[in-house]
């Protein structure tokens, strides 16, 4: 992302940002960039294969540029078009290459978690730094992991925080016990690299794991890639044997899709998100049917997904987001339009994200004048009318999204740091434009 032109145009814009309310209910059929969570997993898998892979429809934002700067710090050949949305990867078949230069992971959770597993299968030592929001995040599970498999870890600040260096020579098989409840980035990096040990790989649950479909999408991209993978609720094995290049499409990301689907809910219309028709392997799609048990009708196909509802005919309702937490924050600006209160649940563990996202969301809402009781496992939003407020980020790139999303509906609106989309959104704000274009009125001259 570094030069692109979509970044200059974010670091230029006002801050806040002030949102354009829509005039009337929309009217849209928008797109949004290929999946994160895809994008990243799939650039594992082929940095990891034997042979050159070809990644079409890929994001390029700042979390995938956190994973391609890691593959070019270690030395892989990465070809990336973004205007072609296009990355071609020349893999290591599982013998990562020894490297003097920093592994920076930046801001990006799945980087970090994705990135220190890859560097248990390489020699010598490497050096992994972060930017402080990602340092302040937990990893010891990752951490402790690769010591079992063999690597030596030093870490350079507080106990199982990064910066770290990853000391590597000859990582083995071994049979890993790993908590659920935290994060499944976790599980999901460590799964990553079974196929390149020598007798695979077997990971056990020590508690429930929340956003299961994460692992699920993960083993759907390893699988792809040739790999074998056996798993009940609480036992994973990956059988030896690498990886396998091929060209892999990466569908449209469910996560970004919430924002304008939740926009038709807000305002009323129809919003259709084409890219995320029926099949798609990310669980964040069921935040569609959210928004269907809210009163809005939701269709799908092939190619794409629609929501449409007549404005002021929302109700609430309890729903247990853990397996699609990345949905909470869209959700809870919906919440306020319902004609009955609505109650998250299962997300006490978004508190560990790029902020605190329980105590982040109450703290906005209740600044847009909206009556909300953050409890440890989610919110109770009760029904009102926001007001104009100039909304705190808190560096989070779906705070920003999700609010603004309030702005089409209320004056006054604005989003600070909205610059910080460009984490995995870099187009979001032109994806509003989009929104006012179906009511007629011009969103940004």
């Amino acid at each position: 992302m570094t030069g692109s032109p979509i970044l200059e145009r974010l670091r230029s814009l006002p801050d806040p940002y002030p949102i354009v309310p829509v005039d009337g209910p929309l009217d849209a059929t928008v797109r949004v960039p290929g999946s994160k969570s895809v994008t990243n997993r799939a650039l594992v898998c082929a940095a990891l294969a034997s042979g050159t892979s070809t990644l079409e429809g890929a994001l390029f934002a700042d979390d995938t540029a956190a994973m391609l700067g890691v593959l070019h710090a270690l030395g892989l050949a990465v070809v990336a078009d973004e205007g072609a949305e296009r990355i071609t990867v020349t893999g290591c078949a599982g013998h990562v290459p020894p490297s003097s230069q920093p592994v920076d992971v930046r801001q990006s959770g799945t980087t970090a978690r994705f990135a220190l597993p890859l560097l248990a299968l390489g020699s010598g030592p490497y050096r992994v730094t972060a930017h402080p929001q990602m340092r302040a995040r937990p990893m010891a599970t990752t951490l402790d992991a690769l010591t079992i498999l063999g690597a030596g870890v030093e870490t350079l600040g507080p106990p199982g925080r990064l910066p770290a260096t990853i000391s590597a020579g000859g990582a083995r098989s071994a049979e890993l016990w790993v908590p659920g409840h935290a994060s499944s980035q976790f599980l999901s990096g460590l799964l990553m690299i079974g196929p390149c040990l020598p007798d695979g790989l077997s990971v056990e649950l020590t508690s429930e794991l929340v956003s299961r479909p994460y692992v699920d999408l993960t083993i759907a991209v390893m699988r792809a890639f040739g790999a074998a993978v056996d798993h009940d609720d609480t036992s994973f094995h990956v059988a030896p044997g690498g990886y396998v290049a091929r060209t892999y499409e990466i569908e449209a990301d469910a996560s970004a899709a919430s924002y304008p689907l939740a926009a038709a809910a807000i305002c009323g219309g129809r919003v259709r998100v084409e890219g995320l028709g029926e099949g798609t392997l990310q669980g964040d799609t069921a935040f569609a049917d959210v928004l269907a048990a809210m009163g809005a009708s939701v269709r799908r196909d092939a190619t794409g997904t629609e929501v449409s509802i007549e404005r002021g005919s929302l109700v609430g309702g309890t729903f247990d987001l853990a397996d699609f937490s990345d949905t909470a924050q869209t959700l809870a600006v919906v919440a306020p339009f319902a004609s009955t209160p609505v109650s998250v649940t299962g997300i006490g563990f978004i508190r560990r994200k790029e902020t605190d996202r329980v105590a982040a969301v109450a703290t906005e809402l209740e600044r847009c004048g909206i009556d909300v009781e953050a409890e440890a496992e989610g919110w109770t939003i009760r029904p009102g009318r926001p007001h104009g407020a100039a909304v705190q980020t808190y560096e989070d790139h779906r705070m920003a999204m999700s609010f603004a999303l309030l702005g089409l509906a209320v004056d006054g609106i604005a989003i600070a740091d909205p610059a910080c989309v460009a984490k995995t959104f870099p187009g979001y704000w032109q994806l509003l434009d989009e929104l006012h274009a179906g009511t007629g009125r011009p969103g940004r001259v």
